[in-house]
């Protein structure tokens, strides 16, 4: 049984003397004078040579007690670490810091004080241990006394007269006596609750016994309150055996660490003696809710995501908003900022060296000519109807100049949103980010996504539950267009002040109102490519209807595709579109086009031009030569078309010299060329227009050349007749066998256009007027004519052959059938007939070819 009050037992050991251990790295001396009436406070003489293990040693009549809160325990880490880490310095240096109003916090001094002058001893060293806030006195008793009554008489006047340091006004300093052997290392071990007791033999012949936890519990309790006793696991190989002992304060262990290491006890009806050996733990605190969370992914991380996507919304959002505005408002492009137009006016004549410069006369008569379209759409603009305008036209018939340089001249709050750029990014990453260009919406991080993609497909493989991190296409595309949306209501409302006589309308109220500060938003090249991206046009459709039925702002689409009704009719069913047709320009207003320009600034520009790329230039033509060459023009018009493109492309020809027949002509044989290597020189994969990326073409080079030759001898073809065609109904080609794909595919790569009425196709026409003339020269071409006849025969032939083929098999399938009966007579002579048919058709081909590839075998 251990007894309530444990005996100080000897710890002298063999050859480990006082004056062996007395160190001045472990101790201070402190030597005072005796006087009269006080104790005796002596020291010996340091021994550096001796033992240096850290270990007290209390001779007889001698002992210890351990002073803790004499110095700053938290911030023993601290000084533990600086020049004055040695147990020497640190004190040395609080006595500096402690002034003469202070001096009774001294250290020394706090032990002196906490010593009662009626207890009989002597003080023979003090030894300071600062990371654990307290020191070791060594003193001597007289032999009528005993170490455990000073220690009871030196507890009993701190309890009774506490004496509380400068830095704990709390917490009086309490004194403990040592039963073990005091180690005294300066390793980086700070003070902890947690004290690890370890379990090793007395005597070096003796195994060592384990305490039991009511045993540790009565031999540690004195020092503190103990929050838990954890005993080493019955399976545990590890040696020495070892128990936790888990104080409520730090000091309480730092107390029972410094009193009990190296205390040896024998627990009740054990023989063999134990030796403690404390050390402190650093105590592992569960992480309760890190474990809660990394248990339970599946409410956790929707929890995440969606507190991800509300920071996004509240910091992120306000912030692409003002982009979004800044954008539309251009009020942070510095070619619309008022200096910088001052300065281009004040330095264009220096620039220019004396040349002035008239703006575009040919678009101006081109405009001119177009004087009522454009009223009528700047009407459209101040009228409240919400509903779409349409602007259709083929390519290159001016309709973005049209609306940007004539209708929109002078807005500020115009917002282009160019789909040909969105769809032709490669991949969503690239969609995402073209789309947010064009919008003005920033920051964007698309390149997140494909991260967010690859942590989702992580999670779900491992919790069986999509987290949600990655968002689609589609929804990334609806939270631009609503943040933008949102930007644009704030511009339409940017003009209305609280002065006006309507402040009081609600906003809703103000901009259907007043339709005239409505931004407008110019949706061009809708429907540029079909294929693989539909959803940004259906999105885009969808986001434009919501601008035009709440009033945020007008929306004017521009298009080439015919068929640009079916999705906007989609998303407004009940509305009528404002719709305007460009086409192609009259002769005269054409000849008068290139004439405008013609006096557009000098042609020397062009021929600039020329010499800096390396080209010779042509020579100039005079105002005499110019007035003679206009006398073609009304021949080249007719042979080149209206189209706005090419009427540019002759007067820029026109500039550097050349005469109009040589321009159209050159223009024409360019045509041919492009026709010639886009339609009927391409293998069965294309990257072109009109397909998607590496996609299989819809139609076959047989089938373009068809029409190409039609084309050349007739200005229409009609549709229904071009479909019941050989070459389109019974093609060979993969992916081509569609004749009405095929038709629709080759309008989209602008080589027919196709016209419709009552909703239905009708005229097959070139897709440009030039083309008419191109088709003209392609079958003035012989090796091409001879090529492309050639294998237009070549699979007329081999469709004849396909239906010979299938015409023998029905036909020996027939003669098998018994007594051959008289009701299968019909059906053979159809067959024999249908035979002899196509038999004589690749007989007529095989003789046109062998003239073909006679032409062939000719020329070069």
């Amino acid at each position: 049984m251990i007894p309530g009050r444990l005996p100080l037992r000897p710890m002298a050991h063999p050859g480990l003397g006082l004056a062996a251990t007395r160190t001045a790295k472990y101790r201070l001396p402190i030597i005072l004078a005796r006087t009269q009436n006080a104790r005796r406070w002596e020291t010996t003489k340091v021994d550096v040579e001796g033992d240096k293990t850290g270990h007290i040693d209390a001779n007889p009549m001698e002992s210890i007690i351990f002073f803790d809160n004499l110095f700053p325990l938290k911030l023993s880490s601290y000084f533990f670490w600086r020049p004055w880490k040695s147990q020497r310095d640190f004190p040395t240096v609080l006595k500096r810091f402690n002034t003469s109003t202070l001096g009774m916090f001294d250290p020394e001094a706090l032990i002196k004080k906490a010593v009662p002058s009626d207890v009989p001893v002597d003080i023979i060293e003090i030894i300071p241990r600062t990371k654990e806030g307290g020191a070791y006195v060594k003193f001597r008793y007289p032999r009528y006394s005993s170490a455990a009554d000073i220690h009871t008489k030196i507890s009993e006047s701190l309890e009774k007269y506490p004496i509380k340091p400068w830095f704990s006004p709390f917490r009086g300093i309490s004194a403990g006596l040592v039963l073990g052997r005091p180690w005294l290392e300066d390793l980086y071990r700070l003070p902890k609750s947690r004290l690890r007791v370890e379990f090793v033999p007395a005597k070096d012949s003796e195994p060592p016994g384990e305490l039991s936890q009511e045993s540790l519990y009565n031999l540690f309790r004195r020092y503190g309150w103990i929050a838990d006793i954890t005993s080493q696991p019955p399976d545990s190989k590890v040696l020495p055996k070892y128990a936790y002992v888990d104080f409520v304060g730090v000091k309480d262990a730092v107390m029972a660490r410094n009193c009990l290491h190296g205390f040896v006890v024998r627990e009740e009806g054990s023989k063999v003696a134990t030796r403690l050996r404390l050390s402190y733990e650093q105590r592992i605190k569960p992480h309760n809710i890190w474990n809660w969370i990394s248990n339970h992914p599946r409410i956790v991380i929707p929890i995440l995501a969606a507190f991800l996507a509300a920071f996004s919304v509240v910091v992120f959002d306000p912030i692409r908003e003002f982009f979004v505005k800044a954008h539309v408002m251009k009020t942070l492009e510095i070619t619309d900022s008022r200096f910088y137009k001052w300065l281009k006016s004040q330095t264009t004549d220096i620039l220019s060296f004396g040349r002035h410069h008239d703006g575009d006369k040919g678009l101006h008569a081109l405009f001119s000519h177009r004087k009522d379209l454009i009223d009528s759409i700047k009407r459209t603009l101040l009228e409240t109807e919400d509903t779409f305008v349409v602007i259709h036209g083929p390519p290159g018939s001016g309709g973005r100049e049209l609306v940007l340089d004539q209708v929109l001249e002078g807005r500020k709050k115009v917002l282009v949103l160019d789909c040909k750029k969105v769809v032709e990014a490669r991949g969503e990453a690239g969609t995402i980010g073209k789309l947010a260009m064009e919008v003005g919406y920033r920051p964007v991080f698309s390149w997140t996504n494909n991260v967010s993609s690859l942590v989702d497909l992580a999670i779900q493989g491992t919790t069986g539950v999509k987290a949600g991190f990655s968002e689609n296409l589609e929804s990334q595309v609806t939270k631009i267009l609503q943040t933008s949306a949102s930007a644009l209501k704030d511009v339409s409302l940017s003009s209305r002040k609280k002065t006006d006589n309507d402040a009081h309308l609600t906003d809703d109220a103000y901009l259907e109102a007043h339709p005239e500060n409505r931004a407008v938003v110019v949706i061009d090249n809708f429907l540029h490519k079909t294929e693989g991206k539909t959803i940004i046009y259906d999105k885009v459709s969808e986001w434009a209807a919501a601008l035009v039925e709440s009033n945020i702002a007008h929306v004017i689409f521009l298009t080439t595709d015919t068929s640009y009704a079916k999705p906007l009719s989609k998303v407004l069913p009940d509305r009528v579109f404002n719709q305007v047709t460009l086409g192609d320009l009259s002769s005269d207003v054409a000849k008068h086009f290139v004439v405008s320009q013609l006096d557009n600034g000098p042609a020397s520009e062009d021929k600039d031009d020329k010499a800096d790329q390396g080209e010779s230039p042509l020579p100039v033509k005079t105002d005499k030569q110019k007035r003679k060459d206009l006398q073609e023009l009304d021949e080249c018009i007719e042979a080149l078309g209206g189209r706005l493109t090419d009427l540019q492309v002759l007067a820029r020809r026109l500039k550097v010299g050349q005469s109009p027949k040589k321009a159209v002509s050159d223009i024409i044989d360019q045509s041919a060329s492009d026709i010639l290597r886009m339609f009927l020189l391409t293998a069965t994969k294309t990257t072109g227009s009109g397909s998607g990326e590496g996609s299989e073409k819809k139609w076959s080079n047989e089938q373009a050349w068809h029409l190409i030759k039609s084309l050349a001898t007739s200005e229409s073809l009609k549709y229904s007749e071009t479909i019941l065609h050989n070459t389109f109904a019974s093609s060979l080609t993969p992916g081509a066998t569609n004749p009405e794909a095929a038709l629709e595919s080759l309008a989209n790569a602008e080589l027919i256009t196709i016209k419709s009425q009552h909703g239905r196709p009708t005229i097959i026409r070139p897709g440009k007027p030039v083309y008419q003339a191109a088709f003209v020269r392609l079958l003035e071409d012989p090796v091409v004519k001879s090529r492309m006849d050639l294998a237009v025969l070549t699979e007329l032939a081999k469709i004849e052959g396909k239906n010979i083929e299938k015409a023998e098999q029905e036909l020996a399938v027939l003669a098998g059938l018994p007594n051959g009966p008289a009701q299968a007579s019909g059906r053979v002579n159809y067959l024999l007939d249908k035979l002899e048919t196509s038999q004589k058709k690749i007989e007529a081909f095989e003789k046109e070819m062998g003239g073909l590839k006679g032409v062939l075998g000719k020329e070069e």
